[in-house]
């Protein structure tokens, strides 16, 4: 292990990020009262140019006026090639209530584009007196932004979150699909005869991982296409926390409880990795580094890993 420990990533439940677009608010009270961990109000892609400007203004007028009770409440805004980003943060900042917890940068290529918005966040907090600092979690979604992963990651103190968006990634890079995340038709091995479906986002995924962790961030899944397959959504779902990703991104109010059951530890998980602490707490009285549990060596690293699973069910508890 280096000297340069991996910083700890924020301590909130993101299980489920649940999108809605700003042109409806008339859907923004059930987003509120949805058992998603956080809420995406969305100024990018679901939104029409024509709409951006109303958009905004919902949202705003929502930060006042709704009751998010503990949501963490995140906007999306347009991305940085757009005539309408700079105006996104300053409008949110000067006019929205202290309730906006984050501000979500789409289509990051770079470091520098989390500078860009970093610094006008800052400008503003200081002009209008803002109590609480704004987050940011940006999106992955280029051939760029996953060549520049890891020091995007690194970009601002302010970064929280750093999520997958599946269907501009593949646009970038060239994929041949229209799915939005899950295993593609074409992507397959042959065994034998038999077909085999890989997964052609983990890759993506893992580069992210790390980048997160080595940073102290979370990494997110994005979304999942086709809302009618929920053991589609849940199968990759499960690939993502299995990686280390802590959630996945609703696009449909049906996917929040998919999305909740797969990133909440089970019962029987954690009764399991509390067991293994356990045996290495007896063992290292004994004076051993390891142990046999359940027929299987557990160890120092063992314990690393149970710790994980304990201390995200006592997150989500709390």
């Amino acid at each position: 292990m280096s000297f340069r420990t991996q910083p700890p990533s924020p301590a909130r439940p993101n299980r489920c990020q649940l999108f809605g677009p700003g042109s409806r608010p008339a859907i923004f009270e059930k987003m509120a009262s949805s058992a998603a961990d956080v809420i995406n109000l969305d100024l990018e892609d679901s939104v029409a140019p024509d709409d951006k400007a109303q958009a905004r203004a919902n949202i705003i007028a929502a930060s006042h006026e709704v009751d998010w009770n503990s949501k963490y409440l995140s906007v999306r805004i347009n991305g940085l090639d757009t005539p309408w980003w700079y105006r996104d943060v300053v409008d949110l900042l000067e006019q929205g209530s202290e309730r906006i917890d984050q501000i979500m940068i789409p289509k990051v290529g770079c470091a520098a584009d989390v500078y860009a918005v970093d610094a006008l966040v800052t400008a503003i907090e200081a002009a209008k007196g803002r109590k609480k600092r704004i987050s940011l979690e940006v999106i992955i979604e280029s051939a760029a932004g996953i060549a520049h992963v890891e020091e995007i990651a690194a970009a601002s103190p302010r970064l929280q979150a750093m999520s997958l968006g599946a269907a501009d990634f593949a646009a970038s890079m060239g994929m041949a699909t229209t799915g939005i995340g899950g295993t593609q038709e074409n992507y397959y091995m042959l065994r034998e005869g038999a077909k085999y479906w890989s997964d052609p986002w983990h890759w993506a995924q893992a580069a992210i991982v790390a980048a997160c962790r080595t940073h102290g961030l979370l990494p997110v899944d994005g979304p999942f296409g086709d809302f009618s397959d929920d053991e589609g959504f849940r199968a990759q779902a499960l690939r993502s926390a299995t990686l280390g990703m802590v959630g996945k991104w609703a696009i449909h109010p049906k996917q929040v409880t998919l999305a909740n059951e797969v990133f909440t530890p089970s019962e029987a998980a954690v009764a399991e990795a509390r067991e293994i602490l356990a045996a290495m707490e007896a063992a290292k009285a004994r004076g051993e580094g390891a142990t046999v549990y359940k027929g299987r060596l557990v160890d120092i690293a063992s314990i690393k890993q149970a710790e994980v699973i304990v201390r995200q069910s006592e997150m989500i508890a709390g």
